[in-house]
């Protein structure tokens, strides 16, 4: 089943589209009010799509339902991964991708976006994809599923210009994660922009200003 959606067009027959992942117990309204903070002159139209998650029970949380891209089973992320969750949303993730393409949005003008779990998502759905996609915004999460990574990587992504911020005081996701996910990426020959705040687990305006920044250069 596709996933619902919340969409925002930047200007009437888009060019480029941004598929961006909310965080846990989220949804995809939750980053609808960013659109209006980014500095997007010069930039061709765009269309964001900000898809929910689907509700499961998550584990860390007494198994109560709420939207989830996937299980959390331990806080220490990386450990006792919910796999299954994971790729059952890269593949609904992939769904959208494919539905932008059916709208007329070229694979190397789609942009996979996301926070936290959404941040994980992005990494799962944009290091594998078998087409050139336009970039990845990764935001305050990690690299889930790590180690079938250099495996799974798609050839077709392998230069993909990736923006990855984080903040250092992040009570959720210590940076210290995102900094081995960081490592593992610069490892296997990844382009990254790694960029670190002074902010917990959230969005501040420095970051909205390279997020900004990074649209303009990939984009124009």
């Amino acid at each position: 089943m596709t996933l619902e959606t919340v969409e925002i067009e930047t200007a009437p027959n888009p060019t480029v589209s941004i598929i961006w992942m909310h965080g846990l117990g989220a949804d995809g309204n939750d980053f609808v009010p960013i659109v209006r903070e980014l500095d997007l002159s010069g930039c061709p139209g765009i269309r964001f799509v900000f898809p929910h998650a689907p509700e499961i029970p998550v584990t860390v949380n007494g198994f109560r339902e709420m939207p989830a891209w996937y299980d959390v089973v331990v806080t220490e992320f990386g450990r006792e991964e919910d796999e299954a969750g994971l790729r059952a949303s890269q593949v609904s993730i992939n769904e959208l991708i494919e539905r932008e393409k059916a709208r007329g949005i070229a694979a190397d003008k789609i942009l996979i976006a996301g926070f936290s779990q959404g941040c994980a998502m992005t990494f799962q759905v944009g290091l594998r994809y078998p087409e050139r996609l336009g970039g990845l915004l990764c935001l305050s999460g990690y690299v889930p599923i790590d180690t079938t990574l250099e495996a799974e990587a798609s050839t077709a992504n392998k230069d993909i210009p990736i923006y990855y911020g984080h903040g250092r005081g992040d009570q959720v996701i210590p940076i210290t994660r995102a900094q081995r996910s960081l490592s593992l990426l610069q490892a296997l020959g990844y382009n990254v922009e790694w960029h670190e705040y002074n902010m917990p687990h959230s969005v501040c305006g420095p970051q909205l200003d390279d997020i900004s920044n990074f649209l303009k250069r990939v984009l124009n």
